[in-house]
């Protein structure tokens, strides 16, 4: 089983609340194989309409120190990849993150399109890997 646990960050949390978040995922026994950094998007008629919008500092600082605590870790650089140029997605680079989801939506808000992901890719030199295809997959029967 494969475990994806990470973190929105603009929701009000405090710096406390960033490091317990990461404290909680660095101590399981085994690290989360996938470690998501979301940047709250403010989306109009929810209740964190309005919010400011995650200054890019944060984000690395975040991402950064994911990396360290967990270095095998995809360390994905997720929602709010939408409202930040390239510049700014090379520092979360730079800092650690390893990947991305691409596609049109991250459940609810936008995702930058595959043509201007492939083409940030180009500009920093980055690599994409090859999808994960499954040659064997493992039936698990559990008792209710």
């Amino acid at each position: 089983m494969s475990v994806c646990c990470g973190g929105i960050i603009g929701l009000g949390e405090t710096d406390e609340d960033r490091i317990k978040l990461l404290h909680t995922l660095a101590t399981r026994e085994n690290h989360p194989e996938s470690v998501p950094v979301n940047a709250l998007v403010s989306v109009k008629g929810t209740p964190l309409e309005g919010r400011e919008r995650v200054q890019v500092w944060e984000m690395v600082r975040m991402i950064a120190t994911a990396r360290i605590l967990m270095p095998k870790a995809m360390v994905r650089l997720s929602a709010g990849r939408n409202e930040m140029n390239y510049e700014q997605q090379a520092l979360c680079f730079l800092a650690g993150a390893n990947s991305i989801f691409a596609g049109d939506k991250l459940l609810t808000t936008p995702n930058p399109e595959f043509s201007a992901d492939k083409e940030m890719f180009n500009l920093l030199g980055l690599k994409p890997r090859e999808s994960f295809k499954v040659e064997k997959a493992e039936v698990v029967t559990v008792n209710a």
